[in-house]
């Protein structure tokens, strides 16, 4: 044991050594002292504890520290990676914490606590607080992310040895969450591993078959990657000093393209890309000029984000150019400063020797966090999750103010963006808009480097809901919402009465439905509105859509709808045959029978909570059905076939599984089968059956699923429902 108990000191002593080392590299004027006392801490009060390999717990803030050294971080920093799950995992206290280490390092140490210590009730909740967490966290103090980051990294490096539950679980949060944080902050280092060991879990058999594919690759162009380096390599040299240095392009960004452009492996030609790292922008430039000379550039692929850097700070030289084998590759020129920015982000900006001082130059540089808060403050979990993905991975476009001043926007924007991207006060009072001096439609796509001038008006009567329909930016879209939502409250109403209506036309209810004196309140309390002209004040001005309302009541008001047209009609031609006797059968009380054959009607596959009857067949047993089903509706009409139909009612069994049946229609979109399949199984019910088939711009997908009861199978239509592009859920016949 004490042999044990020796190695398992030496493994972490020397995680420990290399960690120290790693600072030593970019800070040897660190307080090494402190750092050996928060392992010394760490260690201590993880001790007993494992993690899922077998390794001894405190290996786990070792490596989180030193992906965090990496990044080139301070010492309160690296020690708060050190602790990090003390807080949390250990006996260990904010206050004990705070004493002994300081209260910068307690308050990183707790802000990293808590964005994993609450609980959701849904997957969309979780994701939702999650980023709204992360961002007020980067607002308050941006390294708590940053070593949120690096935990994630670390977890995902060694996520082989959790459950594939868990594996699938924790991918799809980083590729959702993590990875576009990572990306806003300009971490593309970090933000690519993340993707790939994400998709590793998500779909291992495209990973490795690109993974393979590459390997391959890369041992046939050797010899190519050679070449072309030193061929860079001689020709700037002349006039400067450069590093250069080719790679292939990550897996995920592979995969990507892959699917967005319906194509194998093997068609895909930009696989390459080489950096070229110079001392001075001037060198930027000089070596373009070089490289265009050498390699015949590839019009319409060249881009300068030195001029117009991206909002995450990046900057860089874009070109694409073929070689002389016919080779198409990328080539990235950038400044040794603009290098450390584009691997790591805002990391870069927050080193060691910033000190104090970084605090007062991250008010501005992370405005856009604040910004985004506030563009999202009345969205409901789902908008807010997928808007604020749409703006971390959205294209961008530069366009410029007639005074010169850059305004970046989402790829596709219109002039109405712009207007609300300088303040809303000239949104709301914009009457048209000129774009390099000419008058121009509100629909008309902005491109980059264009010139906008927006014209207003005192007596400008406010924005149109037509423009609700125009717009690309988040941003514009909440301010349009709060206006109407200000000045419009009456006209809300009537829209949102008609929008809801409308709605439950195609869901095959009325408003009546909403409206009874027993259902109302429910509805009101499930949509969280106190009142119905608030609810319907709130569909008027785009706080919540008529369809998401509508998704999220229809299953309980169908369900009250049928309780109440059941027992409002008559028996057809009288009673159905009863009797006191009742037997349990599969599930299933069949009255006036004993230990028959009882099977489930393919036509409707009912699952308990739904109203069911049974139909006495010829020589096959009780064949039991919905009570909604048209096969029976249509049958209980023939006087020949209506006395076989007998009650039937579900016995309360908590064990059987049902197979039903659902109908999906959907917008085509890349993707659409994995959030499908991602739905089910964050819900944990097994798909026994799943097909696909376009149709023109439309896909319909029909899955079989295990479910207890009808309940059960309603919460997954809809989870469903809220399935980006999904447009119809309905039972399958």
């Amino acid at each position: 044991m004490a042999d044990g108990i020796d190695n398992t000191e030496r493994v972490t002593d020397e995680l420990y050594g290399y960690l120290e080392s790693s600072i030593r590299a970019y800070n040897p004027t660190a307080d090494f002292a402190r750092l050996r006392a928060a392992y010394e801490f760490a260690a201590r009060r993880h001790e007993g504890q494992l993690r899922r390999d077998g390794s001894p717990y405190v290996s786990h803030p070792l490596e989180t520290a030193g992906i965090v050294a990496d990044m080139g971080l301070d010492d309160d920093s690296l020690i708060a990676a050190l602790l990090h799950d003390c807080i949390e995992d250990t006996t260990a206290t904010r206050e004990e914490v705070s004493k002994l280490f300081g209260a910068d390092v307690a308050d990183i140490v707790d802000g990293v606590t808590k964005l994993t210590r609450v609980q959701y009730t849904s997957k969309e909740e979780e994701q939702m607080e999650n980023l709204r967490k992360m961002l007020m966290a980067m607002a308050r103090d941006i390294r708590v992310i940053l070593i949120k980051i690096a935990d994630r990294l670390h977890n995902m490096r060694t996520m082989e040895y959790q459950t594939p539950e868990k594996q699938r679980e924790k991918s799809l949060e980083t590729m959702e969450v993590y990875a576009p944080i990572a990306h806003r902050l300009g971490m593309q280092k970090i933000k690519w591993e993340l993707e790939d060991l994400s998709l590793r879990y998500l779909d291992k058999e495209a990973y490795e078959r690109i993974r393979t594919g590459l390997l391959e690759r890369e041992r046939e162009n050797s010899s190519f990657f050679a070449l072309t380096e030193e061929k860079i390599r001689s020709r700037l040299n002349e006039g400067t000093g450069c590093e250069v240095y080719g790679r292939i392009k990550h897996i995920y960004s592979i995969f990507r393209k892959m699917e967005s452009q319906e194509k194998t492996f093997g068609e895909i030609l930009d696989l390459y890309a080489f950096r070229v790292v110079v001392g001075t922008i001037s060198e930027c430039y000089y070596a373009l000029g070089q490289i265009h000379d050498i390699f015949r550039p590839i019009p319409g692929r060249f881009k300068d984000y030195i001029t117009t850097p991206k909002p995450n700070g990046y900057q860089s030289l874009h070109t694409t150019v073929i070689g002389g084998e016919g080779i198409p590759f990328e080539v990235q020129i950038r400044t040794r400063d603009m290098h450390h920015v584009a691997e790591y982000g805002v990391a870069a900006h927050w080193k060691y020797k910033d000190g104090v001082s970084a605090r007062t130059s991250d008010e501005q540089k992370f405005a856009w966090i604040r910004r985004l808060l506030e563009s999202q403050q009345d969205s409901d979990a789902q908008e807010f999750y997928q808007s604020l993905h749409a703006d971390m991975f959205a294209d961008e476009v530069f366009v410029f103010t007639p005074k010169g001043d850059v305004i970046n926007l989402p790829a596709g924007a219109t002039p109405i963006d712009f207007a609300y991207s300088i303040h809303s006060a000239i949104g709301n009072s914009m009457t048209g808009a000129i774009v390099n001096g000419r008058i121009v439609p509100y629909s008309h796509a902005l491109q980059n480097g264009d010139i906008v001038e927006v014209l207003t008006s005192k007596a400008s009567k406010g924005p149109s809901r037509d423009w609700l329909g125009i717009i690309k930016s988040p941003e514009a879209r909440n301010k349009i919402r709060q206006w109407f939502k200000k000045e419009k409250r009456g006209e809300n109403i009537v829209h949102g009465r008609v929008a809801l209506e409308e709605e439950l036309r195609r869901a095959n209810l009325k408003l009546l439905d909403v409206t009874r004196e027993d259902a109302l309140p429910r509805v009101l309390e499930k949509l969280s509105f106190p009142t119905l002209d608030d609810l319907l004040a709130a569909i008027g001005y785009g706080g919540i859509s008529a369809q998401k309302a509508v998704n999220k009541i229809r299953d309980d008001l169908a369900v009250a709808a049928r309780a109440r047209r059941k027992d409002e009609l008559p028996p057809a031609f009288g009673e159905l045959k009863t009797s006191k006797r009742k037997n349990q059968v599969s599930g299933v009380v069949v009255e006036g029978l004993d230990n028959c054959l009882v099977k489930f009607a393919k036509c409707c596959a009912p699952v308990p909570g739904d109203a069911v009857v049974g139909f006495i067949t010829r020589g096959f047993g009780v064949s039991v059905h919905r009570g909604d089903c048209q096969n029976y509706l249509k049958s209980r009409g023939d006087q020949d076939e209506a006395g076989r139909w007998i009650n039937v009612e579900w016995a309360n069994s908590e064990t059987d599984i049902y197979y039903a049946s659902l109908a999906i229609t959907a917008n085509t979109r890349d993707g659409l089968v994995m959030d499908i399949s991602s739905a089910m199984g964050a819900m944990k019910l097994k798909m026994t059956a799943f097909s696909a088939k376009a149709n023109g711009g439309a896909t319909d997908v029909a899955i079989t699923l295990e479910v207890k009861n009808s309940d059960e199978l309603g919460a997954a239509m809809s989870r469903l429902r809220g399935v980006r592009g999904i447009t119809e859920v309905r039972r399958g016949e």
